[in-house]
């Protein structure tokens, strides 16, 4: 037994203590829980009509809480939705265009102001951001992307070094912090963070046979061809068929020497003898049968779909299963009643719809994230929101929540009237702003730099460096499959929507040049 898992024993000791003597005084004021995840898709949740999969514990916080159907991003990258998170500013404003560029921890962010009014901050998990976390009280954070398997930490003291599954231990480190190393005199704010289900999507001990045997249903798009939009969809590079590699992503061993075993040799070379072995007489079996079928065209390309969701689905099991466990914690602990707990991701996520994968675009699966709230004793539990809502909302909710006066430059707005009584306020945005600076030379997946405009109903993108606009109508062609832009029937909404989006460039003070050329 690992020394982590003695110290979780004796957790689990101290919850049963707990439960029985009733000794859990709840704070004054909420304690908060953030729980994020890094790509999980809506569309892989079963609270939001998952046909593919079931997370009975993100269901339970959805049963319990407020489930948001028009949550989105300002930015659909990893690293940049976190910086906006953090300050409550657009990637303009906040320095981090995509992920390339570090995070300025000395500009203001929500968790040094709640520091201010006297809660403990801790970060535990994935960071992403470069530089070292500033404003909490404790972090452990993965360097970079992270490994699943027996991954690497950053502390302030140094680096160290946990043998397990990255899902668990992260889980297995927040729990530590919260029994044993926080100051129960004060209200807490932990971001507990993972890596899950990022790419390259490997899974849990616990979950590698998991849907074995089934076939997945495809999404009705996997074999879009791009017409009737602007040249970018066409022109990218992150379709299963053509850019989803069979050696890292897929779990097929590639030849010794060449620079494909290098790579795969990155993730699989960390696993344990025994963690091998385990992974070897599940995967070779399948890797051997596929190499004998030889698969070509759109047979392969379906063989490829299934591989990836698998392992993407099982990874998210994982991730659901750990959540569970935080959740039966603050039941046992008595601290569920006066904890608020936020489930989200940095992004949402492709998961084979236009035969994608990974994010970046402002069409929908990319755009929204899933975002769940349970706040005992203010949220209506089993309730739901379908306001235009966003990631950029969340650090203003927090400090109001906490009694923190939420400063004037952030840009988001404090979800708390929502929560109180499930409906948006009569002043509520109408509207929402997005941009994606990452499309310089080489930049991964060579998606088009953009912005544009969403409403309920509509969205108008603008593609600047090709200058080519698109057009959906998300009531008519929720998949949007058919630009609409210099369609006739739309010339008011188009005009509408060309006006509203220089009306939010103006007030979200968006440079008329590019940022990302003046930060590079």
């Amino acid at each position: 037994m690992t020394s982590i898992s003695v110290r979780l024993a004796s957790i689990a000791l101290a919850v049963s203590a707990l439960a029985i003597s009733g000794r859990a005084a709840p704070a004054e004021r909420p304690n908060i829980l953030f729980i994020f995840a890094d790509d999980h898709a809506y569309q892989a949740m079963s609270a939001y009509g998952s046909r593919i999969n079931h997370t009975p514990n993100l269901d339970r916080l959805a049963r319990e809480g407020m489930l948001f159907r028009n949550a989105l991003v300002t930015n659909s990258i990893c690293a940049p939705s976190r910086a906006v998170i953090l300050t409550g500013k657009y990637s303009h404003l906040n320095g981090v265009l995509d992920n390339r560029l570090s995070f300025d921890g000395s500009q203001q962010t929500f968790p040094k102001l709640l520091q201010r009014v006297g809660y403990q901050t801790a970060l535990i998990g994935k960071w992403h951001l470069k530089t070292d976390p500033t404003g909490f009280d404790h972090w452990e954070v993965l360097p970079g992307q992270g490994h699943y398997y027996n991954p690497d930490f950053r502390t302030a003291n140094g680096p160290t070094h946990h043998e397990g599954y990255v899902t668990d231990v992260t889980t297995d480190l927040a729990l530590e912090w919260l029994q044993d190393e926080r100051d129960p005199s004060k209200p807490f704010m932990l971001m507990y963070q993972h890596k899950a289900p990022h790419r390259n999507w490997m899974p849990g001990p616990a979950h590698l046979t998991l849907y074995d045997g089934m076939e997945i249903p495809e999404p009705e798009t996997l074999f879009d061809d791009y017409s009737n939009r602007a040249s970018p969809a066409r022109n990218q590079e992150m379709e299963i068929g053509r850019h989803m590699t069979l050696e890292s992503d897929l779990k097929i061993i590639p030849e010794k020497g060449t620079r494909a075993y290098q790579q795969y040799m990155g993730s699989y070379g960390r696993l344990t003898p025994e963690q091998k072995r385990m992974w070897d007489a599940i995967y070779e079996p399948k890797n051997a049968a596929f190499k004998k079928a030889n698969l070509q065209g759109r047979d392969l390309v379906r063989w490829k779909y299934q591989r990836y969701i698998k392992d993407y689905l099982r990874s998210v099991a994982s991730l659901d299963d750990n959540v569970g466990r935080v959740l039966r914690w603050l039941d046992a602990t008595g601290l569920a009643d006066n904890t608020m707990v936020i489930y989200a991701s940095d992004q949402g996520f492709y998961l084979g719809e236009h035969g994608w994968f990974d994010k970046r675009w402002m069409y929908e699966e990319s755009l929204k994230t899933p975002l769940v709230v349970r706040w005992p004793g203010v949220v209506e539990p089993g309730s739901e929101s379908g306001a235009l809502v966003s990631n950029i909302d969340l650090p203003e909710t927090l400090l109001e929540i906490a009694g923190a006066e939420v400063p004037g430059d952030m840009q988001g707005r404090s979800l708390i009237p929502i929560l109180e009584t499930g409906d948006a306020p009569p002043d509520w945005r109408r509207t929402f702003y997005y941009h994606y600076y990452e499309g310089h030379e080489g930049a991964p997946h060579a998606v088009a730099r953009h912005y544009g405009v969403r409403t309920e109903r509509h969205k108008l993108i603008h593609y600047y460096d090709a200058d080519e606009w698109e057009l959906f109508d998300l009531v008519n062609d929720p998949t949007e499959m058919h630009s609409r832009y210099g369609d006739p029937a739309y010339k008011e909404v188009q005009e509408e929507l060309l006006e509203e989006l220089k009306r939010l460039q103006t007030e979200l003070k968006v440079p008329e040049k590019d940022p990302y050329q003046e930060a590079r």
